[in-house]
C-alpha cells in the first residue's frame, strides 16, 4: 500500500508473548525487514504501508508524514516498551541529489524484543475489518549459500587485510579510488576542506531466490556490538549509532579513527590498538566528527555530555576509536527530526560539510544510494534508534533478463591533512570484510 496523498488511518495491536522466536528465521528470505542487536531488536513480516521521499528535504518530509500519520493511528497497546505499537523501519538515502529512494515502511506484523520482554504488532488499516493472520515461520536458514562473487578488491599488508578474491591492484576502480583520495588531499593542503570522506564499492550478484537470512544469521552472530538490519534491500551491521531518543532521553555513539585487527597475534593486535589512539592524525579526524554532532544536536537537547576522552572499540575486522554522546531532549522532537538535523556527520562527509560533500559528489564516480545514510525505526510516540548505514551492501531486485540479484557493498575513510592513500585503501578493505565475508560462499 502507498499513499501519496492524505493519511491512511492504521490500528495496530500489540500483545506480549510468551514464547521467544527466533527473529531471523521470520524474515521474509529474500525480502528481510530485521532489527537485531543481541537482546534488542524486530522483524517484519509482510507490509501494509510503504512511504517514499527523495531530495534535500526528505527527513523533514518524512518526520512530518509520519506524525500525521501516528496523530490519526488506533493503538491498543498494553506492553509499552520502546518498539511497541505502531512502528516504521527506514533507510535514508545519503546525497539529496541521490536516485535512490529513501523509504519509511510498516509491517504487517512485527515481532520483537526488548532483553527479556517479547511482543507482536499486527498493523491493519483501521476501517477495515480487523484480522489476525496466523504467523508462520520459514524454516530456519542452514544448507548451502550460492555465495556473491565480488569484485577484485586488493589487499594492504600494511593494513593486515586478510587476502580477497583476484587481487587487482592497478584496476580501474581501485586506480580511480587512490587518485580521488590524492585530489582530495591536495584540496585539503589548500585549505579547500578540513575533511573529506571518499568511499570505494564492490558489486556481485546472487540467484533470485538466494535466501538472505544466511548473510544476515552470518553478521548477527560474529558482529555482536553492531546493529544488524535488513531494510528494503539495504543489508548491513552498522557499529555506529547516529542517534536513539527513547522517553525524553538521547544518545549517541560516533567512530572515527580506525585500525585493522589481527586477532591471530595479540602483541600485533594491541600495537594497533595502542597506535591508533596515539595518532595524531586519527584524533584530529575523531575530534572534527565528535564537534559536527555536538554541534547539530545542541539546539535540540539539554545537559549534552560525551565520553571524556575517545575510547577503542573493539571489533572482529577492526578498531574503531569512539565517543559516547548523552543528553535530555529538549522541546519535543522526533527521532527522525533529529536525525535530519544529525545527518550528514562529520564521520562519512567530512569538514566542513558543505564543502566535503561537494567533493564528494565530484570524486566519486558513483551515486552511494542508501550507503553512509541512515537505517533504522521510529515509533507513534517519535522515539526510535537509527544508525549510520555502514558495512553495508544493496541488494537490487532480481534483473528479469538473468533472473539474478545485484548486490553492490561500499566502504570509505576519512581523509585528512598527512592521509596516505596506500593505507586509505587498505582501511576500506578492512571495513568491507563484514559485508564480503556474510555474503561468501
Amino acid at each position: 500500500m502507498t499513499t501519496d496523498h492524505g493519511v491512511p488511518r492504521l490500528r495496530a495491536i500489540t500483545r506480549p508473548l510468551a514464547e521467544a522466536p527466533d527473529l531471523v528465521s521470520l524474515a521474509d528470505p529474500e525480502h528481510p525487514l530485521l532489527w537485531l542487536r543481541d537482546d534488542r531488536g524486530c522483524v517484519g513480516v509482510g507490509e501494509i504501508l510503504r512511504l517514499t521521499f527523495t531530495g534535500p528535504t526528505r527527513f523533514r518530509d518524512a518526520a512530518a508524514q509520519w506524525r500525521r500519520i501516528a496523530e490519526a493511528a488506533v493503538i491498543d497497546d498494553p506492553v509499552r516498551l520502546p518498539g511497541t505499537g505502531l512502528v516504521a523501519l527506514g533507510a535514508f538515502a545519503f546525497a539529496d541529489r541521490s536516485a535512490a529512494e529513501s523509504v519509511l515502511v510498516v509491517p504487517r506484523i512485527l515481532v520483537a524484543r526488548h532483553r527479556t520482554s517479547w511482543w507482536i504488532t499486527e498493523v491493519s488499516c483501521a476501517d477495515a475489518p480487523a484480522t489476525s493472520a496466523p504467523l508462520r515461520p520459514e524454516a530456519r536458514p542452514q544448507g548451502s549459500w550460492p555465495g556473491t562473487a565480488f569484485g577484485a578488491s586488493p589487499t594492504d599488508p600494511r593494513a593486515g587485510a586478510a587476502d580477497e578474491p583476484d587481487r587487482e591492484t592497478h584496476s580501474d576502480a581501485v586506480a580511480a579510488y587512490l587518485d580521488g583520495v590524492r585530489e582530495a588531499g591536495r584540496r585539503i593542503s589548500e585549505g579547500e576542506a578540513e575533511k573529506i570522506v571518499l568511499a570505494r564499492q564492490l558489486g556481485g550478484t546472487i540467484p533470485r531466490d538466494a535466501d538472505l537470512r544466511i548473510p544476515l544469521r552470518r553478521l548477527a552472530d560474529r558482529y555482536l556490538d553492531c546493529w544488524t538490519f535488513a531494510v528494503d534491500g539495504l543489508v548491513g551491521a552498522s557499529p555506529e549509532t547516529l542517534v536513539r531518543s527513547t522517553s525524553g532521553a538521547v544518545s549517541a555513539r560516533v567512530l572515527a579513527g580506525t585500525r585493522a585487527r589481527h586477532p591471530e597475534d595479540a602483541k600485533r593486535d594491541a600495537r594497533a590498538r595502542d597506535e591508533l589512539l596515539t595518532s595524531a592524525k586519527e584524533q584530529h579526524e575523531h575530534a572534527f566528527a565528535v564537534q559536527s554532532v555536538v554541534t547539530a544536536l545542541s539546539p535540540y537537547v539539554r545537559e549534552l555530555h560525551t565520553s571524556e576522552e575517545p575510547f577503542t572499540l573493539r571489533l572482529p575486522n577492526v578498531w574503531h576509536l569512539a565517543t559516547d554522546l548523552g543528553a535530555s531532549l529538549g522541546e519535543r522532537s522526533s527521532a527522525l527530526e533529529l536525525v535530519g538535523a544529525l545527518h550528514p556527520t562529520a564521520a562519512v562527509a567530512g569538514t566542513p560539510t558543505s564543502a566535503a560533500v561537494a567533493a564528494i559528489d565530484e570524486l566519486e564516480p558513483f551515486d552511494r544510494g542508501r550507503y553512509s545514510g541512515a537505517v533504522g525505526w521510529i515509533d507513534a510516540e517519535g522515539d526510535g534508534e537509527w544508525v549510520i548505514a555502514l558495512r553495508c551492501a544493496q541488494v537490487s531486485p532480481a534483473d528479469p533478463g538473468t533472473g539474478e540479484r545485484a548486490v553492490v557493498a561500499s566502504a570509505g575513510g576519512g581523509i585528512v591533512a598527512g592521509s596516505d592513500p596506500e593505507h586509505e585503501l587498505g582501511e576500506t578493505v578492512s571495513k568491507l570484510r563484514p559485508i564480503t565475508e556474510a555474503f561468501a560462499p
